[in-house]
């Protein structure tokens, strides 16, 4: 049941906090999603070098061996370390992989990479993803949450997801034998975190099996009860459900408040005093 309970958290445990204390609800990409993306920049590199390789050999028929090995090392370096390096800096973390997948490389913090961090996780991809063919990268991803390779764990970055579904309202109503309860009832401590986990269960709360339903509605119950007064006579998943369209409709209510008054103050604020400086 724990552990039923845990996957309704991982909304907050996603949560990045910026340096302005902002919470920010954001998706690592899942091992699978980086395993492709990568795929697909270890291939676009191979047929850059094979092809830089035959034109070599095409176009360079007298040059010497010295010459001949010292410009494929230059085109091993330029195709493993250089490409790469460049593809992410000058897209802010978005190479073709990552494109396909729907991810970017970021900062740990969520900010965009610079040159360090580029240049770290081009370096050590030699080693990870050429050199062993991706079974170190392989390795390291599976052992860590986030799926980070070592140059992500060096470099202080992941893989972010930028492709998430679009977020449904929760189309719920107020149960009707809570009309009275919900004119006076005091909603507003419930913590943002327990309210978007409550929401989310009401919304999955059909595609549950019933003894996880119960569980869980009685374990996010207890949570909010602390917050909630008066506490309505009603089971536990009837009154998440009120808990939820309460805290909504009431949000909605005061956004709707505060948007009328700086329609009202909007010629205040824009005006300029005594019609300055047409006078």
């Amino acid at each position: 049941m724990q552990t039923m309970v845990e996957s309704f958290q991982t909304p907050g445990e996603r949560e990045l906090v910026t340096g302005e204390a902002v919470a920010l609800d954001v998706k690592p990409a899942s091992y699978i999603l980086r395993a492709a993306g990568t795929a697909i920049d270890w291939l676009l590199s191979m047929l850059v070098m094979l092809g830089a390789i035959l034109l070599l050999v095409w176009t360079g028929g007298g040059l010497d061996d010295a010459l001949g090995r010292v410009l494929v090392v230059l085109i091993l370096v330029f195709g493993m370390v250089v490409l790469p390096m460049t593809v992410e800096l000058s897209s802010r973390g978005r190479s073709l992989g990552k494109l396909a997948v729907g991810a970017r490389i970021v900062r740990d913090d969520g900010g965009a990479i610079g040159f360090r961090h580029a240049f770290i996780r081009a370096l050590v991809g030699v080693l990870e993803i050429f050199l062993t063919f991706g079974g170190v990268a392989a390795l390291a991803g599976l052992l860590n949450a986030r799926s980070k390779r070592l140059g992500d764990l060096l470099a202080g970055t992941y893989s972010q997801l930028e492709r998430v579904p679009k977020v449904t309202p929760l189309a719920v109503a107020l149960p009707p034998q809570l009309a009275v309860w919900a004119a006076t009832a005091d909603v507003g401590k419930l913590p943002d975190r327990l309210a978007r986990r409550i929401a989310q269960f009401v919304r999955q709360a059909p595609h549950l099996t019933p003894a996880a339903r119960i569980g869980l509605s009685g374990e996010l119950a207890n949570e909010a009860a602390a917050y909630v007064s008066p506490m309505p006579p009603v089971d536990a998943e009837t009154f998440l459900v009120a808990v939820s369209v309460l805290r909504r409709d009431r949000e909605t209510v005061a956004l709707g408040l505060e948007h009328d008054r700086l329609q009202r103050l909007d010629p205040v604020l824009a005006g300029l005093p005594h019609a300055f400086p047409d006078r």
